[in-house]
């Protein structure tokens, strides 16, 4: 008895495991039988298998056929695993050696002509291939550039199922070798004249993206080539620069507190003042992500598709969903096992959510665990899939559904109800939970710096904040926060507990949070935020611990003051 065997990895969420396939050639009654809870596309496998294995020109077992994927009790999906089943059929039937599928991982979709397909998730199985000591993994040559990123690795990339056979010294019968040969040619033709065409028409869609739209893109031609690390200033200069928003310099600084901090944030204004602005723009004033944090981006980008259209940068990745966007869409779905969403995708960056309260109630409270936590947990019918979830969120919303109520309120045309019913879409716990809360006024007078220039007004004019000014504030406070935190493994004030907070504050200023907690302005997490803000603004003034000042701005950043 032959067992022919293969080695895979699977992806539940971004956590890989190892999959041990073993096909098994038995007499009975032709059948070929997929075990191992397999999901419909795994199951459709048989076809896709059964077709690739033909072009070259091999007998199909006329027996039974049972392929196993151990362990059982991992659900497993999608068509990944083809390559890995056609590899272990190949060597039971003694095409393939069994010696040359040692500690070697096979990863990929056939076609049915025999080509291969590139599959999504490669980053971080290539990353888990190295933290298991894999030596080698066969993989579609368009996902080589992204399994390459790994190093220490033997990533070797094919296009047919016949270059699996040449790269593991498999043998053909002579008269098979030139038919399979032809039947590959024939195959590779059709890739390249599709590819051809999906590249023109995603060339389009990326321009046609680009020039609607404020996410961070860095749009890749050829898909083999496409994971290249990529410069930082051509992003920055595609995100737009502070100084180009007119006013609110306020806004500005309390933008800069929060990326120093890591804050989240909420403005509200009338339509207009500048809030979307300022929110795209954002990223430019973050710190670049380390290493650490461009690897989890990139694996998250490689599970979801996308990374062949970004690349790698550290440039903190930018998400602003539609305000008609489900629950799903936000934290991740699907039948039997979720997908990444939205806030997923906005990992170390930014959860942009324009027009707040035009979310629906059900959608805004599913931001609750996250924001605490900085994962999410999406159980589905075949398992629970933990992503994460460490977004900084920045809100934005009108007075009012008119948007006018601000000052006076003379140009309002909604009634008192409306406004109430308004904003208590916003729940108390989302709100608590929003360390920055401050009103955006309109601007109420364009002033260049031509004009201030013209009228002396030179100091005036250097009070402009640009991205790069803010920018360079934000890396040192953060220096000083993470030199603080080193032992505690905290990288900004934002993750600081409200015990070490409250421990190393001065007694002065805890009386200053105490009398808000008098007055009802603060609950018990909102003084601990409230003590976070003044730890960050004592940062980017160079205080050594928040003095009264840094704890009477943080309270008035806290409640709208």
């Amino acid at each position: 008895m032959i067992i022919g065997n293969a080695l895979s990895v699977g992806l539940l969420g971004l956590k890989a495991f190892t999959i041990q396939l073993q096909a098994f050639i038995s007499s009975g009654l032709p059948g070929f039988s997929i075990i191992g809870l397999p999901d419909t596309s795994l199951s459709e496998a048989r076809e896709r298998v059964k077709s690739a294995y033909m072009s070259l020109r091999c007998e199909w077992p006329d027996t039974r056929l049972t392929v196993n994927l151990s362990p059982a009790s991992m659900p497993k999906s999608g068509a990944s695993y083809d390559l890995a089943i056609a590899a272990s059929i190949l060597s039971a039937r003694g095409i393939i050696p069994l010696s040359e599928l040692e500690n070697t991982i096979i990863l990929g979709e056939l076609n049915l002509d025999g080509s291969v397909l590139p599959i999504q998730g490669m980053l971080p199985i290539a990353l888990y291939a190295k933290q298991k000591n894999i030596t080698k993994m066969i993989i579609p040559y368009g996902n080589l550039a992204e399994a390459k990123l790994v190093n220490g690795i033997e990533a070797v990339g094919i296009k047919h199922i016949l270059d699996l056979v040449d790269e593991l010294n498999g043998k053909l019968e002579d008269e098979a070798r030139p038919i399979a040969e032809k039947n590959r040619e024939r195959a590779l033709n059709a890739i390249n004249t599709y590819d051809h065409i999906r590249v023109e028409e995603r060339e389009k869609a990326s321009d046609l993206h680009n020039a609607n739209s404020n996410a961070i893109k860095c749009p890749s031609k050829n898909m083999a080539d496409s994971v290249e690390p990529v410069n930082n200033d051509k992003p920055l200069n595609e995100i737009g620069d502070m100084s180009e928003v007119l006013g609110q310099e306020h806004t500005k600084w309390a933008l800069q507190v929060a990326a120093a901090g890591g804050h989240h944030v909420m403005m509200i204004g009338p339509p207009g003042s500048g809030k979307t602005m300022l929110a795209s723009r954002m990223p430019s004033i973050m710190c670049p992500l380390n290493e650490r944090e461009q690897l989890e981006v990139a694996s998250i980008r490689s599970l979801c598709g996308t990374l062949p259209y970004y690349g790698i940068t550290d440039v903190p990745p930018f998400e602003a969903p539609h305000h008609t966007s489900s629950a799903a869409s936000l934290i991740g779905g699907g039948a039997d096992l979720a997908k990444p969403g939205i806030i997923t995708r906005a990992h170390c960056g930014v959860l942009f959510m324009d027009e707040a309260p035009e979310f629906s109630p059900r959608v805004l409270q599913t931001l609750r665990e996250p924001l605490e936590s900085g994962h999410i947990a999406v159980s589905r019918s075949k398992g629970t899939t933990l992503y994460p979830a460490k977004f900084q969120l920045v809100i934005a919303a009108n007075p009012c559904p008119c948007g006018y109520a601000y000052g006076n309120g003379e140009r309002c045309t909604c009634k008192e109800k409306e406004r109430i019913r308004y904003f208590s879409r916003l729940s108390g716990p989302i709100l608590d939970r929003i360390d920055i809360q401050m009103d955006v006024p309109p601007v109420e007078k364009i002033i260049t710096r031509k004009a201030m220039l013209e009228n002396g007004a030179s100091q005036m004019s250097e009070k402009i904040l640009t991205s790069a000014m803010m920018r360079e504030n934000v890396k040192n406070a953060r220096l000083v926060a993470q030199d603080r935190f080193k032992k505690l493994g905290w990288s900004c004030n934002a993750q600081a507990s409200g015990t070490w907070l409250r421990k190393y504050t001065s007694q002065k200023a805890i009386e200053l949070i105490n009398k808000s907690l008098e007055n009802h302005k603060l609950s018990l997490r909102g003084a601990d935020r409230a003590l976070r803000l003044a730890w960050t603004l004592a940062d980017l003034c160079g205080h050594t611990c928040p003095d009264l000042t840094d704890m009477a701005q943080a309270i008035s950043l806290r409640t709208r003051i």
